[in-house]
């Protein structure tokens, strides 16, 4: 009887453990919103702490699918090797939708963000401080 008591604990230990788990690492990753219109995004400049960040784009009306790329500023942006690849959203955003990216670290600095099948502006920054 006892090893049927430790045994129930030792289950209810372990589930209530990973489900704190997951609830705080769910709590660690913010979200960025933007959405993009035809041949722009509506927020132009950002800043935020470092921490692990997934984007959220949205296609406001832009008429055909878009997409988002994120590198670090000073880096050639037509190199698809400078792209932070987990920022990149999931799928193609069509119009009237929405996409996420994967979680993505952001440490200090700057990063410029553009969508290439919008196009949009290259200037669009994340100032991460």
């Amino acid at each position: 009887m006892k090893n049927i008591i430790t045994a129930v604990v030792l289950v209810f230990t372990v589930a209530f453990s990973a489900n704190a788990q997951n609830e705080m690492s769910k709590k660690e990753v913010k979200t960025i919103a933007l959405e993009q219109t035809p041949g722009e995004f509506t927020q132009k400049q950002l800043t935020v702490s470092p921490g692990t960040y997934v984007f959220e784009i949205a296609n406001k009306d832009v008429g055909h699918d878009v997409g988002f790329v994120l590198v670090k500023k000073g880096e050639d942006i037509s190199k698809p090797e400078n792209h932070i690849q987990t920022a990149y959203v999931t799928e193609v955003v069509a119009t009237g939708k929405t996409q996420s990216s994967k979680p993505t670290v952001l440490e200090a600095g700057e990063y410029v963000y553009f969508c290439p099948m919008n196009p949009t502006a290259t200037d669009n920054t994340i100032l991460v401080k």
